[in-house]
């Protein structure tokens, strides 16, 4: 029987879902674990806890699916990016918490570096800004400040990796290597060779001998060690969750793009096996590499605010009492009526990048109610997927004919009918929610030979297509609008560049 098993390693929980060779969910098994904030601006995690709760979900899967271990033909991974482990390889035990992506402690080394000149470089090797999200800061701060780290990496002890690396040791006792997918995530890849910079270790003082071995996304990776799943399972794959979802959506081809709409947006175009330095303030990253073929990549915005939006209205504002009646409310208004929302609660992301800029709501009137600024703010998701994929669309070789949708604030049909609008181009939403763990046993299947393309092709099903409702015209008054809104934030905090 030939089953695929998906660890999807998440921020707040770790998952296992068992696919069937149709690419159907046979079962699904889901464990929460904590988040730790001891300063402001820290956010660590129990690497433990992140590997007993994806191996519990792991077996009580199978379990659950009335499996054996043997009907399972391979093994996909994806996982949160960035976060960073470092660990004994003698022991297999972690030697600090695990640094995850969330975490900022490692601001003011950036800025050190960004002082010193030393910033294009790095973007330029790497495709990434220069910033505490990649895991090259938290290393170089864990080397510094964890007992007996640098002891152990000159005995030749010392293991570094991202979460990937962190289970796949632990699956297979032993095996230290990440994917390529993962390793573009750290900010000590050479995006354009594919392997470990030696520049850039040597500026950020990070000893080689601690790096795993970089392996492409789809291959035999390793087998799991006797005794943990009921028989020695092989896997196939492993992806950064992000590009496991771009796969996952069938975004295979250059110009091909999906968003994810959770906490905030992720978006990802395919851009092919090329390289594009974005002009944009986008980043670029490896999308994934199959085995024997040549590596592909991707141009990546992410939005701070979008389902934070509603829960903004939800928490702070006691619009609604639950999320999901947002949509309901904003349709007793059949437009905002000219109010604009700028969501900059956080600052302002892709393709601004300004930290300091702070929300605004503008062009209430006495009529004002409630549905307005409701609407406004599901707008405002919208409108900022427009800027980044108008970005996108600037930097990449081929236009954009449509956009793939998944994550919570997906299920929105008048959102997602909004971002047909304002984009002009269809949006697809899929019948399959779990894309994230599917292209991770998509790459698998095709990778241990389970799969073959047309067969994969075939199981990302349309449930309902977003087509443009309005005039051109009206777009470009709405964006003008919602830019003329950015502008505004932007001036107000010394900048006056938004994008157009």
């Amino acid at each position: 029987m030939g089953c695929l098993l998906a660890l999807d390693q998440g921020t707040t929980s770790s998952r296992a879902i068992v696919f069937d060779a149709q690419g159907q969910v046979l079962a699904m098994a889901q464990k929460p674990f904590a988040l730790a904030t001891p300063q402001p601006g820290w956010v660590t995690q129990d690497a433990w806890a992140i590997w007993n709760t994806q191996i519990g979900t792991a077996q009580e899967a199978i379990s659950q699916a009335g499996l054996l271990a043997g009907d399972i033909a391979a093994i996909g991974l994806a996982n949160q990016r960035e976060t960073t482990v470092l660990w004994d390889k003698a022991s297999g035990k972690p030697l600090a918490p695990a640094l995850v992506w969330q975490d900022r402690r490692t601001a003011p080394w950036c800025q050190a570096l960004r002082e010193a000149g030393h910033e294009a470089r790095i973007q330029h090797i790497t495709g990434l800004k220069l910033d505490p999200y990649f895991s090259a800061g938290k290393l170089a701060w864990l080397l510094q400040h964890t007992p007996q780290a640098r002891e152990l990496a000159s005995q030749g002890r010392l293991a570094f990796g991202t979460i990937d690396s962190w289970l796949i040791f632990q699956l297979t006792r032993g095996l230290h290597v990440t994917d390529i997918s993962n390793a573009a995530r750290t900010m000590l890849m050479d995006i354009h060779s594919g392997q470990w910079s030696a520049e850039l270790l040597d500026l950020f003082d990070i000893p080689a001998a601690i790096l795993p071995k970089i392996v492409p996304s789809g291959s035999l990776i390793g087998h799991t060690a006797a005794g943990l799943l009921g028989a020695q399972l092989p896997l196939f794959a492993a992806m950064g969750d992000q590009q496991a979802a771009l796969f996952g959506h069938g975004c295979v081809h250059a110009g091909m793009a999906k968003n994810t709409y959770g906490t905030g947006c992720f978006m990802l175009m395919n851009t092919g096996s090329e390289v594009i330095h974005s002009q944009h303030q986008l980043l670029s990253t490896v999308a994934w590499q199959q085995s024997g073929q040549p590596t592909q990549y991707a141009l990546e915005g992410s939005v701070f605010m979008a389902g934070a939006i509603v829960q903004w209205l939800r928490d702070n504002l006691d619009f609604v009492r639950h999320s999901h009646e947002i949509e309901a409310l904003a349709q007793q208004a059949d437009s905002s009526e000219g109010v604009v929302l700028v969501p900059a609660f956080t600052g302002l992301g892709a393709p601004y990048w300004q930290a300091d800029a702070r929300a605004s709501l503008s062009g209430l009137t006495r009529g004002t109610g409630k549905a307005h600024i409701a609407r406004a703010a599901l707008e405002a998701i919208a409108f900022q997927v427009a800027d980044v994929l108008n970005a996108m669309q600037q930097d990449a070789p081929t236009p954009l004919t449509e956009l793939r949708v998944d994550g919570g604030a997906s299920a929105n049909n008048m959102l997602m009918q909004f971002q047909a609008d304002i984009l002009g181009v269809p949006v697809l939403r899929p019948t399959l929610t779990e894309i994230t763990a599917f292209g991770a046993v998509k790459m698998a299947g095709l990778a241990c030979g389970l799969f073959n393309p047309s067969d994969v092709a075939d199981m990302w099903q349309l449930e309902r297509r977003f087509d443009s409702q309005i005039s051109a015209d009206e777009r470009q008054a709405r964006l003008q609008q919602w830019q003329a809104a950015v502008r505004q934030v932007l001036s107000a905090h010394g900048n006056s560049s938004a994008s157009s």
